[in-house]
């Protein structure tokens, strides 16, 4: 009976512990649209060797989205950035999207279901890259 109590009273104990331990980040979803399924691969923009950013494609509500997210390392030792996230279709910037400090960033959605798509994300103003940003792309999804 007593190894019993025992196990109850550090059950007891854990219990405020795993309720404390903060879970899994959750993903947003673009604005208008609550549920979005990744397509393709993930990219990356690098910065002078650094990861600045992961780039996403995502589909939802009947339209492609992009999706950009400025790493934690790289927001900790910049103090500020201009980024921005678009589909692409061929060579023709879709819906862009652009923020300064933003830690993410979706695109408004583009009504390209039908056609070749890629998620394009960089670093820069936009309203498209400039020669020189560093820039990302997922692979093509039909």
């Amino acid at each position: 009976m007593a190894m019993l109590t025992k196990i109850a009273a550090v059950a007891a104990l854990a219990v405020p512990l795993l309720v404390a331990v903060p879970g899994t980040a959750q993903a947003s979803t673009p604005s208008g649209c609550s549920s979005v399924t990744q397509i393709g691969s993930t990219a990356y923009v690098t910065v002078g060797g650094e990861t600045m950013a992961s780039v996403k494609q995502y589909k939802g509500c009947g339209k492609n989205y992009a999706y950009l997210y400025v790493w934690e390392g790289y927001r900790n030792t910049h103090s500020s950035w201009d980024v921005c996230t678009s589909i692409l279709t061929g060579t023709t910037v879709q819906d862009p999207q652009c923020g300064h400090n933003s830690v993410e960033i979706w695109s408004s959605g583009a009504n390209t279901l039908t056609q070749c798509t890629k998620a394009l994300g960089w670093r820069g103003t936009g309203p498209f890259p400039y020669p020189g940003d560093a820039v990302a792309k997922t692979d093509e999804r039909c």
